[in-house]
């Protein structure tokens, strides 16, 4: 069963940092492309960063440019967003989403806060 867990959430002042971790099962990660998304409260679900499969390029959304960075551990089947110079504005749960078959899998999300 193709299953994901997000984990590292927290709460954290402005200019802080965090890092998300996104285990698999189920499946080989390295063999498909991997998305986290966001969603803040009263806003649509927004994507945030991926990164491919086949030759790891990442993809980032303008708000996170330059301040976050999506990497995945093979070895540990598990993708990672490090987020750093964190700012109000990223507050949401976090999720990371996977295409398998004809299909999308979700993660059950995890919770960040950025608040002095």
């Amino acid at each position: 069963q193709v299953q994901l867990v997000e984990s590292g959430g927290g709460l954290v002042q402005p200019g802080g940092s965090l890092r998300l971790s996104c285990a698999a099962s189920g499946f080989t990660l390295h063999n498909y492309a991997i998305g986290w998304f966001r969603q803040a409260p009263g806003k649509e679900r927004e994507g945030v960063s991926c990164i491919e499969s086949s030759d790891n390029s990442t993809y980032y959304a303008d708000s996170v440019k330059g301040r976050f960075t999506i990497s995945r551990d093979n070895a540990k089947n598990t993708v990672y967003l490090q987020m750093n110079s964190l700012k109000p504005e990223d507050t949401a749960v976090y999720y990371c989403r996977v295409r398998v078959g004809v299909g999308y899998t979700w993660g059950q999300g995890t919770q960040v806060t950025v608040s002095s």
